[in-house]
C-alpha cells in the first residue's frame, strides 16, 4: 500500500502552520511531476486528448500515488504517462510552468530550482528544443517576478535515452544559460542505465560553468553515488539515500562535502525505503551527512514542501533544528552566484530565529 504523507502529518496543526508561513527553499522538483489535475482535465477535454475521466476526482488515481497502489517505481512512473500527453502547444507549455512557479509562491518558497527534460516536452509535437526552452524560461521569468518567488532551472537528461540527446539537453543548457538555466541533471531509471556514458557530457558541463546534480542512490546502490562522486565530480546527488548502505560510498559522500536532495514521501511512495520508520534520513541525520529537503514531483505525491517539513518532525521525530540545517544546506549548494547566496543568508536569518522559538509539535 502506497504511503500518504497525510497518514502521518497532521495539516493545519501549529507546526504545519508554522512551516507553511515560513519561507523555504526547493531544490529538486519535476515540472513534469508537479502539473495540475484540474490543468489536465481542462486541457484534455478542451483539445480531445483521451482520459480515462474528465474529472479530477476520478482521475488522480491515474495521475496520482494513492493508498491502494503498489509502493514501486513502475507504479509511480506510470502517473507520468497521462501527464505527458499534455505538451501540446506553447499556450499549454507556458501555462503548466506558469502554474508549477506559482504553486510554489503559495507554499512559500522564495527560492527553487525547477528542473525539467526539454526532449520530453519536445518530443510529441516534434517542437524545436529552442523553442520549448524559450517558453518555459519566458514563462518562469514572467511569473516569478509577479509572484515574488526566485526560480532557477535545471535541465534534466535521461539514463535510458541516448548519448546523443544528452549532448542536445547539454547545449541547449548552455545556450540559456543567460535565461536562468544554471544546472544539468541525470534522472530515470538506474537499473540497467549506468552513468558512465554520459560523464563527458557532464565533464563538459563543469567547464562551462553549469551546476550539476546527479540522480543516484535511488533506485539503485550506493555504487552510482560514488561514481557520481569519483567520476562525475558532482557535488550534489539526487536523492541519494541508499548511499547508507555501503559504509565506505557514505565516508566518500561525507569527505567530498556532497549535498544529498532527499525527497522523504517520494522515496516511501516508489518502494526506496519500505516503511517510514526505516527511512535513511534518519541515519543521513545522524552522521551529519548535507541533506536538502525537496518535494520530487509534488503533484503525483500530492503533497507540498510544508508537508514534508512536518514529515520530518511529526513523523520521523527529527529536532526542528534539523529544519534549518537543511535549509541552511540548500543556501549552500544551490547553483547561484555568491552575492545571491549571501543574500539568501540574510533573508532566512529571520527563519531561523522564529525556528529556535517554535516548541511544540
Amino acid at each position: 500500500m502506497a504511503f500518504k504523507v497525510t497518514d502521518v502529518v497532521t495539516r493545519n496543526s501549529r507546526l504545519w502552520e508554522v512551516f507553511k508561513a515560513m519561507p523555504k527553499i526547493e531544490l529538486h522538483r519535476h515540472l513534469e511531476g508537479a502539473i495540475r489535475v484540474e490543468t489536465l482535465v481542462e486541457v484534455a477535454e478542451a483539445n480531445n486528448i483521451p482520459l480515462p475521466a474528465y474529472d479530477a476526482a476520478f482521475l488522480r488515481p491515474y495521475v496520482q500515488m494513492m493508498p491502494e497502489d503498489p509502493a514501486t517505481h513502475k507504479s509511480f512512473l506510470s502517473k507520468f504517462s497521462f501527464l505527458r500527453q499534455l505538451f501540446i502547444s506553447e499556450e499549454v507549455i507556458r501555462r503548466i510552468t506558469a502554474e508549477v512557479v506559482e504553486d510554489a509562491a503559495a507554499d512559500n518558497i522564495r527560492y527553487m530550482e525547477l528542473r525539467f527534460t526539454p526532449y520530453a516536452q519536445a518530443k510529441l509535437m516534434n517542437f524545436p528544443l529552442a523553442d520549448v526552452v524559450d517558453w518555459v524560461t519566458d514563462a518562469v521569468a514572467q511569473t516569478a517576478k509577479r509572484a515574488n518567488i526566485k526560480v532557477n532551472l535545471i535541465v534534466a537528461m535521461n539514463r535510458h535515452e541516448s548519448v546523443e540527446i544528452g549532448w542536445e539537453m547539454l547545449q541547449t543548457a548552455i545556450d540559456f544559460m543567460d535565461r536562468g538555466v544554471v544546472g544539468v541533471d541525470l534522472c530515470g531509471n538506474e537499473v540497467g542505465f549506468p552513468a558512465e556514458p554520459f560523464a563527458e557530457i557532464f565533464d563538459e558541463a563543469h567547464r562551462v560553468g553549469l551546476g550539476v546534480t546527479i540522480h543516484a542512490g535511488e533506485w539503485y546502490g550506493p555504487e552510482n553515488v560514488t561514481h557520481a562522486i569519483e567520476r562525475i565530480g558532482t557535488r550534489r546527488i539526487g536523492h541519494g539515500v541508499r548511499t547508507v548502505e555501503d559504509s565506505q560510498a557514505l565516508q566518500l559522500a561525507l569527505d567530498s562535502g556532497v549535498y544529498f536532495e532527499v525527497c522523504p514521501t517520494s522515496n516511501i511512495q516508489t518502494g526506496v525505503v519500505t516503511k517510514l520508520q526505516y527511512h535513511p534520513l534518519i541515519d543521513l541525520h545522524y552522521v551529519k551527512a548535507n541533506v536538502t529537503i525537496n518535494t520530487d514531483d509534488p503533484a503525483i505525491h500530492d503533497l507540498t514542501l510544508t508537508d514534508e517539513y512536518a514529515l520530518m518532525v511529526q513523523g520521523l521525530k527529527l529536532p526542528l533544528s534539523y529544519i534549518k540545517t537543511c535549509l541552511r544546506n540548500a543556501i549552500d549548494c544551490a547553483f547561484l552566484p555568491e552575492e545571491e547566496r549571501e543574500a539568501l543568508r540574510l533573508e532566512f536569518a529571520p527563519v531561523f530565529e522564529e525556528l529556535d522559538v517554535t516548541t511544540e509539535y
